[in-house]
């Protein structure tokens, strides 16, 4: 199928199971982050997915590759990035597994019935408003600070959304992961996972890949460190081999 390449939009490829991806590298494209996470995160093939924030929808695609989920869904409330999911969905044949949904996380405990997913993932806007500088262009601006929602707005309606037992994968900051905590606990959702992810070995941690579970119990494991690099531009045989960088 001939698929519509608008002005400035590349295609990349993904490899996995030979899906690409449609991008615009003016707007925004997808980060090493996105992929960790669906790294860190499990899902059955019976499993019915929620991803928050889709944005060109990496990770619908990349979990659908890795998992075969019944069922995968992205919600997104910029249009101009959900259409190029929705085109990249196309272009690999997933329109049967996979729908992008324009609407606001704020509004996503209205948009889809309560408990109706086994999984939900997000790769969320890290910054507040204080922290840093806020980029100039709107859609990076959207997906890199909390302008059109917050930590709490995808907590809270994450936990609406799962089923109870459901799983919900996070990739965050780790500056703010007293914060993290503290919301997940709010909402019953019981942290399970924890990975810390390093550029080098010797820096600090500027990732964090977390698992929590609605209604779980208490108990939490730490999984090893994830280093990145050996020196700059050469990847840890682990990452070479897990994510085909």
């Amino acid at each position: 199928m001939k698929i519509e390449r608008k002005i400035d939009e590349r295609v990349d490829d993904l490899q996995r199971n030979g899906y690409r991806i449609i991008q615009n590298p003016k707007k925004f494209c997808f980060g090493m982050d996105a992929v960790l996470l669906t790294g860190f995160a499990h899902a059955d093939r019976k499993d019915v997915l929620l991803d928050l924030g889709t944005g060109t929808g990496i990770i619908p695609i990349l979990m659908e590759a890795k998992y075969g989920c019944a069922h995968l869904t992205g919600l997104e409330i910029q249009e101009e990035s959900a259409d190029m999911a929705r085109r990249s969905v196309m272009l690999n044949g997933l329109e049967s597994k996979i729908d992008i949904v324009t609407g606001d996380i704020k509004e996503a405990d209205v948009i889809f019935p309560s408990a109706s997913f086994d999984c939900v993932t997000c790769n969320p806007p890290y910054m507040i408003g204080k922290h840093g500088i806020t980029n100039p262009d709107a859609p990076k601006a959207i997906a890199r600070h909390e302008i059109l929602c917050t930590l709490q707005d995808v907590v809270r309606c994450s936990a609406k959304l799962l089923r109870p037992g459901g799983h919900f994968y996070l990739v965050h900051r780790p500056f703010r992961l007293a914060e993290i905590m503290t919301t997940l606990s709010q909402y019953k959702l019981e942290p399970k996972r924890m990975q810390l992810v390093y550029p080098y070995v010797d820096k600090e941690p500027n990732m964090v890949l977390l698992e929590a579970v609605r209604g779980g119990n208490p108990r939490m494991t730490v999984e090893k460190p994830l280093i990145i690099f050996q020196s700059p531009g050469v990847y840890m045989p682990e990452i070479r081999e897990k994510y085909g960088f």
